[in-house]
């Protein structure tokens, strides 16, 4: 069956029905044979009326079942009370056409099937019952499905163009929380710059203007010289200490920075009606740099995805520091996925994993879950 006759075969089928009972009518009453050209225009101009009633506008339709109904008292008048069977396909026309919801309006045409005629009671109250149950299917069961189907598709694409405004200003949030963590960065930049520069740089000029003494002192006097060398060198020997304590001073801070982004990022989820959380044991800071950019890409591509397609209440990102391994993991509660396919996303966040010699796997079974495994260089 086509989609085109799946969409119209209630019109289809009510034209058959019709035609049949026009038939069935004219054969009881006359040889079919013998049927006049005045009674087949009639009963054609009947079933015109009645069939082309959906092809008008709602507001116009009671005008062919007006019509029809005309048609049918010429045809009553002319050639025989039998002829009001034609009457219960009125009848439910009429409340189809004034959307008549209480079904007791669908017994109604029972009524018309007592009037008496040349054609038995009982086959009258059969063909009233079919009648009414096709045309009570159509009105009270399909069309009401039809009606919540088109509210559900209403509502599906306001819920994706909600998703989709959400996700904007979600990727706008994170652009501006990217740009602000990038400022943070060239601020500390800036920071140790100074730092170095204040702490560092007048001990350093003060070493080159002894060592300049000392070349001119160094042949008239040898130990002088060597005092101001040995001055020289515990001065270069705290000025390297200091190096070594502003740098591991400083280096926490990118960590920190790291976990302010997934805080901030969990934050957002919350803002979008999901709930989030970050949980981190260990040692942060025994991550490596690159591993860290490594899980900070895949956690918001991961987060970014279950936004998108997973249709769930709750994320959870988890960091586990070992001694020898780093582990990662973003899991969603949402409906999961049958089958994965590799994007751009997943095909990113594989290219990275394989770039460190990492595993990366993923776990269907209740939600959506996105596993990475770093192996912690020492």
């Amino acid at each position: 069956m086509t989609e085109q006759i799946r969409e119209n075969y209630f019109g289809v089928a009510r034209i058959m029905m019709i035609l049949a009972l026009e038939i069935y009518i004219a054969i009881m009453q006359s040889d079919l044979a013998g049927t006049s050209g005045r009674m087949l225009l009639l009963l054609a101009l009947f079933l015109g009326s009645v069939a082309g009633r959906e092809a008008l506008p709602r507001s116009s339709q009671w005008i062919a079942v007006l019509a029809a109904g005309g048609v049918m008292g010429v045809m009553i008048a002319q050639y025989g009370p039998a002829y009001s069977m034609l009457g219960m396909v009125l009848a439910y026309e009429s409340i189809s056409c004034f959307s008549l919801r209480n079904s007791g309006w669908y017994l109604a045409p029972l009524l018309l099937a007592c009037i008496p005629t040349d054609i038995h009671i009982g086959i009258r109250l059969l063909v009233c019952l079919f009648l009414g149950l096709i045309y009570f299917q159509q009105n009270m069961v399909i069309a009401v499905y039809r009606s919540r189907m088109r509210e559900d598709i209403c509502r599906e694409q306001s819920l994706k163009e909600n998703i989709h405004q959400k996700e904007i200003a979600w990727r706008e949030e994170l652009r501006r929380s990217v740009l602000a963590a990038e400022n943070q960065m060239l601020e500390e930049k800036e920071s140790l710059s100074q730092t170095l520069h204040d702490r560092l740089g007048h001990n350093m000029n003060g070493s080159i203007y002894q060592l300049e003494a000392v070349k001119i002192l160094m042949e008239q006097d040898i130990e002088s010289s060597r005092g101001m060398i040995q001055a020289v060198i515990e001065s270069l020997r705290t000025g390297m200490d200091e190096i070594r304590t502003i740098l591991r001073r400083e280096r926490p801070r990118k960590h920190k920075l790291a976990l302010m982004q997934l805080k901030q990022l969990c934050e957002e989820c919350c803002r979008m009606g999901v709930e989030a959380s970050l949980l981190t044991e260990g040692e942060i800071e025994n991550i490596p740099e690159r591993y860290l950019e490594i899980v900070m890409d895949n956690a918001f591509e991961a987060v970014s995805n279950a936004l998108k397609y997973a249709k769930c209440t709750r994320i959870e990102i988890k960091i586990y520091v070992m001694n020898k391994m780093l582990r990662c993991s973003v899991t969603d509660n949402g409906i999961g996925c049958g089958e994965i396919i590799d994007g751009m996303g997943i095909s990113g966040m594989r290219k990275r994993m394989r770039s460190a010699n990492g595993i990366l796997d993923f776990n269907t079974d209740m939600g959506f879950s996105v596993n990475m495994l770093l192996p912690l260089e020492k």
